[in-house]
């Protein structure tokens, strides 16, 4: 069989891949983004509770916000600039 027919026979969900493995791309970026709100909410907790200053609250909140960020653009890029074919 050509490889036009062989594309052609698979469900559209196995032809898009990411450049590195989708699903352990997805498994770390939910592990690294989940960490990143407990370690918020741990400092706001803190703030609250006046354990630490406001200011290590507002950098501890805009350091993960930024990690987040990093973390969802990487995912997207992976998705978008990974391979489109058959393996």
């Amino acid at each position: 069989m050509n490889r036009t027919t062989e594309t052609s026979s698979l469900d559209p969900k196995e032809i898009k891949r990411g450049l590195i493995n989708p699903k352990k791309v997805r498994m770390v970026t939910f592990g690294v983004i989940t960490t990143s709100i407990a370690i918020s909410v741990i400092t706001c907790i803190l703030a609250i509770w006046d354990f630490t200053q406001q200011d290590t609250l507002w950098r501890t909140v805009a350091t993960c916000l930024v990690i987040i960020a990093g973390m969802i653009a990487f995912g997207v890029t992976n998705s978008m600039y990974g391979d489109h074919s058959e393996a």
